[in-house]
């Protein structure tokens, strides 16, 4: 994936963490393992990110 692409899966991520959050504060989640793959996933995003950041400064 190129850098636009992984920032635009980071933003989905990020919106469907925020949208789980909500929706479970009304009632109750039957799948409450999306938050964590979420999370899990945004974060694998942000280190691809991190990283490529670091080879283009070298």
């Amino acid at each position: 994936m190129t850098v636009e692409d992984l920032h635009k899966a980071l933003g989905d991520k990020r919106e469907g963490l925020r949208a789980f959050r909500f929706g479970a504060a009304g009632s109750r989640s039957r799948n409450v393992r999306e938050g964590r793959t979420l999370r899990r996933e945004i974060a694998q995003i942000m280190t691809e990110l991190r990283a490529r950041e670091l080879a283009a400064k070298k």
